[in-house]
């Protein structure tokens, strides 16, 4: 297959490429597409046959449900019942943003884009090519990053084509992504409402809205097995290099001192700025300030990446406190080493 890249910058005044990335959506191709947070890799979510490539593209576990994206909060009604008043609220304030809302689904919603549940993922994307892309096409799109399942998140169109070219039908360049990890979801159709994972939207954000937010415990912790995923990202290894990684949380001297301990050779560090000193002997990889998360945030799928190019063995990875945007770093590197931290 000969995967066509569409490069836009300006979708207003290149609608010949956007009428043609979503005409290629409507067709029931896949299409990968740039969003605030990770490249999407796009079909028509009312179509089953293909929502089925996205999985076979990926390599993807069909259990796995995927996030369903709409060009405004008037859709929702469209695919979702029983809307609650918490919705609009959250839509008013983060929509379009990095926010997916779990909600009761319409029967016109495919099991496959939902795993089989009775729940679906909306979000609205703020990326103004594929909120274009979105309008143009007139169908509602299931994308789940557009990358090998439990690779690192694109978050430029080259990542997109090092994992996918020959296999997907088009790629739209809409240059790097701001946020850099996936949004975060929360479901509201439970009681209070539950965290199932974080991203651009931090806790602090969503309980000024909703009072009452509980984090499920699969965002730091791996689900028991036969535990169904009530969203992305949930049950299985995501976002890892081919390298092994280590987490090491704790005080910055003590930390240097374990990694240090540690055969150099085919090893790196994936710390922050003011720590790159520390590491003399390893390939240092510093992906922001200790007190600048965003930063931490938008690198760090490049440097998991960024591992593989270097041919690393073993990357030990500095590991952020806190529960803003720091909690969804947090996930991702939990999920990239297989949940393997070392307190120090």
């Amino acid at each position: 297959m000969n995967t066509q890249i569409f490069k836009i910058s300006d979708p207003e005044r290149e609608r010949d490429k956007v009428e043609a990335a979503a005409k290629l959506l409507r067709e029931g191709k896949l299409v990968a597409i740039p969003t605030e947070t990770v490249y999407g890799l796009g079909a028509n979510a009312l179509d089953p046959r293909a929502v089925s490539r996205i999985f076979v593209a990926k390599g993807r576990p069909q259990d796995n449900p995927l996030i369903v994206h709409i060009p405004d909060v008037s859709s929702l009604e469209a695919y979702c019942l029983e809307i609650p008043d918490s919705a609009y609220r959250l839509a008013e304030l983060f929509w379009p943003g990095p926010l997916t809302m779990v909600l009761k689904r319409k029967a016109l919603i495919p099991d496959i884009v939902t795993a089989g549940l009775p729940t679906v993922g909306m979000r609205c994307p703020r990326h103004p090519v594929t909120s274009a892309i979105l309008r143009a096409a007139g169908v509602p799109v299931a994308a789940p990053s557009a990358n090998l399942s439990g690779r690192p998140s694109p978050t430029a169109a080259s990542h997109v084509l090092d994992d996918l070219d020959g296999k997907i039908d088009a790629v739209v360049d809409g240059g790097p992504c701001a946020v850099g990890v996936e949004s975060t979801i929360v479901d509201l159709t439970v009681s209070p409402p539950r965290l199932l994972r974080p991203g651009g939207i931090v806790p602090e954000q969503l309980r000024q809205v909703l009072g009452g937010l509980v984090i499920d415990r699969a965002v730091l912790g791996p689900l028991k097995d036969g535990e169904v995923a009530r969203a992305p990202g949930m049950k299985y290894k995501h976002y890892a290099p081919s390298a092994s990684v280590v987490m090491v949380r704790g005080e910055a001297s003590k930390a240097a001192a374990y990694i240090n301990s540690r055969p150099a050779a085919g090893a790196a560090v994936l710390c922050y700025e003011e720590e790159a000193s520390m590491y003399p002997g390893f390939s240092v990889l510093p992906y922001g300030k200790k007190t600048e998360p965003d930063a931490l945030a938008r690198n760090l799928f490049g440097l998991l990446r960024t591992l593989d190019k270097l041919r690393i063995e073993t990357a030990y990875a500095r590991y952020p406190e806190g529960e803003g945007l720091e909690l969804a770093v947090q996930n991702r590197l939990n999920r990239a080493a297989g949940f393997r931290l070392v307190e120090v």
